[in-house]
């Protein structure tokens, strides 16, 4: 099984099935920086029966990197609508690396980028669940078109000293669609948790979110949330921290 196909399996069975998810975000005092949405599927895979592909599978270590993979795609990617095009552009920074041992029941992976500005991974769980689309695909195969607009966006913004997370519904009719896409998964995504881990150059000063835990150096601010709550209502998960001078 290639690496795309595996990523194609995991996509599919993280998209649909109880998880837990970590965006990560590490700042440097300039305002670049690196950001990750890492899942651990270790649990999962126990859930699945000894003769599945996935557990029968040699361990797997590889990245796949989305700048290289679009341009295998270049010829496919160029008969798309430029809006399509413009969505596809925004995988870009972006790459992924998965771990999968399936004899030891170990299946990690982790969507990452560095960035010079935060502003330049903005959306990134959108770019997470559009990988999926491509993953599987090999470079002869048109990459799958999309239909509709994303209904939601986040947008990050770091000035130094204050950083903000603002999430917006951008269509109200293509939202609801996409909630109620989700029925019959509601039982499964229920259990599952997404966890911001934000990490800074100086002392977290002040927050608006008050269930966030911090490190003992006070420079990491750690907020868990019900993913399912956060896929209904995305503008209640808007986080702003301002840092100390």
């Amino acid at each position: 099984m290639g690496a795309r196909r595996v990523l194609w399996s995991v996509m599919i069975m993280v998209l649909f099935v109880a998880c837990n998810f970590t965006e990560e975000i590490y700042f440097n005092a300039d305002g670049s920086g690196k950001m990750s949405i890492g899942f651990d599927g270790s649990e999962m895979m126990s859930m699945l029966p000894d003769n599945d592909s996935l557990k029968m599978e040699e361990v797997m270590d590889s990245t796949i990197v989305f700048k290289d993979l679009l341009r295998e795609k270049r010829d496919s990617i160029a008969q798309l609508p430029l809006e399509e095009q413009e969505k596809l552009k925004k995988l870009e920074p972006f790459s992924i690396h998965m771990l999968v041992d399936g004899p030891n029941g170990t299946m990690n992976f982790e969507m990452f980028s560095d960035f010079k500005n935060i502003s330049d991974v903005n959306n990134a769980f959108n770019a997470f669940q559009m990988a999926s689309k491509i993953g599987p695909s090999s470079a002869e195969q048109p990459i799958p078109q999309n239909s509709a607009e994303d209904p939601t966006q986040v947008s990050y913004s770091f000035t130094g000293d204050r950083f903000v997370r603002e999430a917006k519904i951008k269509d109200q009719d293509l939202f609801q669609k996409s909630l109620d896409s989700l029925q019959g998964t509601e039982m499964f995504l229920s259990g599952s948790t997404y966890t911001f881990k934000y990490h800074f150059p100086k002392r977290v000063k002040s927050t608006n979110v008050e269930d966030a835990t911090f490190s003992m150096d006070g420079k990491t601010l750690i907020y868990e949330v019900n993913f399912l709550d956060m896929l209904k209502d995305p503008e209640s998960i808007n986080i702003e921290v301002e840092l100390e001078k």
